[in-house]
């Protein structure tokens, strides 16, 4: 298996177990503090980030780039926010439809960062896009 892809998956398998744990919720934006709300989904979009970064470069490892790969990384994280989800639905949590919407955009949002300096950072260190 190719690095890209291997790194996409351990970080978003770390991730997903982060996101559905109460423990961890608790202790990286714990309910005293008045912004918890803002904090949490501000950490949510630098996570999806995170795996579409790596996600970006995994699929170029495919000979997949460009809008493509991009498109990919807003989509499937999007995707994969809705499966987190459904994580914290078996978890305990409590939140509404619209919260869970506004989480899902958050991953879109979270992919379309991640995708746009993975390509970014893939045009500055010489490699053409494919």
């Amino acid at each position: 298996m190719k690095r890209w892809t291997v790194a996409t998956i351990v970080v978003a398998c770390g991730l997903f177990a982060f996101a559905v744990s109460r423990g961890v919720y608790e202790a990286t934006s714990p309910t005293s503090l008045a912004w918890h709300v803002a904090l949490r989904k501000t950490y949510s979009i630098v996570a999806f980030g995170l795996i579409a970064y790596c996600l970006y470069h995994a699929l170029g490892e495919y000979g997949v780039a460009g809008g493509r790969a991009f498109a990919t990384c807003v989509v499937g994280l999007a995707a994969f926010s809705a499966a987190v989800e459904i994580g914290q639905v078996f978890a305990g949590s409590t939140e509404g439809l619209g919260w869970n919407a506004f989480d899902v955009a958050c991953g879109g949002a979270g992919g379309a960062l991640g995708g746009a300096v993975a390509a970014a950072t893939r045009r500055t260190r010489g490699s053409p896009p494919r």
